[in-house]
């Protein structure tokens, strides 16, 4: 088919042609970041924690007084063990998904800050209790778990462990056992490297750095280990006892308040931490949706009212011997040439709508393999759309286009 005339064509309806364009256009540069975006929210959704979450829970409780840290602590732990189908309580300054408390940069020579990573603080028992998998050097013994000064973060010198991400960045390709880091007064000996534990608050950090993480092991007490409580349960159990140790807090500790927005099991504080992502991307989804029906249906109303302009037309071309798949083909292919011409203009705008989200919202570069789909989608939609007229006006007989001379 030649495409001189379907050219021709076009140009007798430039401000339709255009205003088609303009709508596929703004369709594909919606379209891949839009998909793009969901695409990493639903990644970040699945993130691995590095712990058993389906078999842990936390308690959270506050307005206490620091000095009476110690004795909170050894009331909170002696009540939560007693329920039934309790296998530990530890004390803890977080989990994955929990409150974010203990952020710091570290230096590896004491003066140049480049990393920042997430501590968790936890008492003895802790590593196992989070399920966390050792990959080289060893768990931290008794003599490890030091007391917390009464008005300090971390001891002055602790044995930590670090993930296998953090010893990536910060002795790449050597071996991180032994090494030592620093994060303002306090120095951190490497003695053992686990397979990861997440960061509490993921959308902070972004998939580089959501396992830049440091266990240090210490005694329960001090201004940050107090107060968070992790419980181990079977997983079959951990609901019910959930439920009975926020219930058992008011007799336990009187005098604290139970905070209800973090003292749930792991699953609960992962779903809750990712509701806003799931309610954007099903926004997204149906933003989508929208912009593509209205696509859609903006080329079947073009092609519609164009066929019905073009009846006698039609009927010339037949009874010059144009078959039935000549006059679907023409529409077809004029559908084509408008939806290409909309999809160049959509690549160069979807690029620059994503440089404009990297600059202000930090978002991520959009891979390039996402214009080529995005193009092949709308290429699919807009045959789909133009089927129905382009079998109307293929199903013109000669002798009705004449009568209607």
């Amino acid at each position: 088919m030649q495409i001189q005339p379907i050219l021709a064509a076009l140009k007798h309806h430039k401000l339709a042609t255009v205003l088609i364009a303009l709508e596929i256009a703004l369709a594909c540069a919606v379209l891949c970041n839009a998909v793009f975006l969901i695409a990493g929210r639903l990644s970040a959704m699945h993130i691995n924690s590095g712990v058993d979450e389906a078999s842990l829970g936390e308690i959270v409780v506050t307005g206490f007084d620091p000095k009476q840290a110690n004795d909170l602590n050894a009331r909170m732990l002696a009540g939560l063990r007693v329920i039934p189908g309790v296998e530990s309580v530890n004390v803890v300054t977080s989990v994955p998904f929990g409150p974010q408390n203990g952020v710091n940069g570290i230096t590896l020579d004491r003066k140049h800050y480049n990393t920042v990573v997430e501590f968790y603080v936890g008492g003895p028992g802790t590593p196992k209790a989070l399920g966390l998998k050792l990959v080289a050097g060893s768990l931290p013994t008794a003599d490890d778990y030091q007391a917390m000064p009464e008005h300090d973060y971390f001891p002055a010198s602790s044995r930590v462990l670090i993930t296998r991400a953090l010893a990536n960045r910060l002795w790449p390709g050597e071996n991180p056992l032994g090494r030592e880091f620093w994060g303002g007064p306090y120095q951190f000996r490497v003695i053992g490297v686990i397979a990861h534990l997440a960061v509490s608050q993921y959308t902070e950090y972004g998939e580089r750095g959501a396992g830049w993480t440091v266990f240090v092991p210490a005694q329960p007490g001090g201004v940050l280990l107090a107060g968070t409580y992790l419980i181990r349960a079977n997983p079959q159990d951990l609901d019910r006892v959930m439920t009975a140790a926020r219930a058992k807090v008011a007799k336990i500790a009187p005098d604290v308040v139970l905070d209800h927005d973090y003292s749930h099991t792991l699953p609960t504080l992962r779903a809750k931490f990712f509701a806003t992502d799931r309610a954007m991307a099903g926004l997204l989804v149906g933003v989508i949706l929208a912009l593509l029906g209205v696509t859609a249906f903006g080329i079947v109303g073009l092609a519609s009212f164009w066929v019905s302009q073009r009846t006698k037309q039609i009927g010339i071309r037949r009874a010059l011997g144009a078959t039935r798949a000549d006059i679907l083909r023409y529409f077809q292919t004029e559908n084509f040439l408008i939806v290409t011409f909309g999809i160049v203009l959509g690549v160069v705008l979807a690029v620059a709508i994503n440089l404009a989200l990297m600059r202000w919202f930090e978002v991520a570069r959009l891979p390039y393999w996402y214009l080529p789909v995005g193009a092949v989608v709308l290429w699919l939609l807009g045959q789909l759309a133009v089927l129905a007229p382009a079998l109307r006006a293929a199903a013109v007989q000669p002798v009705v286009a004449t009568r209607s001379v």
